[in-house]
This record gives structure tokens, sequence and C-alpha cells, in this order.
């Protein structure tokens, strides 16, 4: 029942932007802070943001600080990942997680020129 679906990934210039969205349903969504990982290719997994529940924390990997910017409305039951300035090294499958619960299926996110 628990489903997380992200969606906003493709194929984007370096320099470009992407905006990435993940909507949740199954659990408490307002309760329940959210992070966004990504996986390149012959890499391990790894945390690039995070949310607390309502919003008022976030942090950022060092890779992405001033480029990506997180967010949520739990209105919605959707968080986002705001992706701008985008460079080759950011390709990967983005993967939106809850805190203690969930993976979604993830989406490619390819920076290419």
């Amino acid at each position: 029942q628990v489903q997380l679906v992200e969606s906003g990934g493709g194929l984007v210039q370096p320099g470009g932007s992407l905006r990435l969205s993940c909507a949740a349903s199954g659990f408490t969504f307002s309760f329940t802070a959210m992070s966004w990982y990504r996986q390149a290719q012959g890499k391990e997994r790894e945390l690039v943001a995070s949310i607390t529940s309502r919003g008022g924390i976030r942090n950022y990997a060092d890779s992405v600080k001033g480029r990506f910017t997180i967010s949520r409305d739990n209105a919605k039951n959707t968080v986002y990942l705001q992706m701008n300035s985008l460079k080759f090294e950011d390709t990967a499958i983005y993967y939106c997680k809850a805190a203690n619960g969930p993976w979604g299926q993830g989406t490619q996110v390819t920076v290419s020129s």
C-alpha cells in the first residue's frame, strides 16, 4: 500500500534545470521526513538532500549545495527536488525515500551535451 512515485527525470544539457517530484501514498506523509538519493552507474547510492516533516530543516550533500533545493507540499503529499546548474556528474537515477520507510522506483536524470 505504501508507494513513492518519482517523476520529472529526463535528458538535460549541462547548466540546465529539472524538477523532480515524488508523490507519496499509503502513510502519514506529513509526519515523515523525506530524502532524495541518487545512484550513478558504477557507484554507491548517496544521499542528496533531506527535509523534515514540516519542511523547516533542509540538508544537502556538499556536491549539490547552492544548486539543488528540496521542498515539500504536505497538502499534496509530494516532495520535490529542484535541480539547477546541472553537471555531467549529476547523471544518476534519483530515488525518493521516506524516513524509516520505503524507496521509490527511481527516475533517470541524464546530463549530456
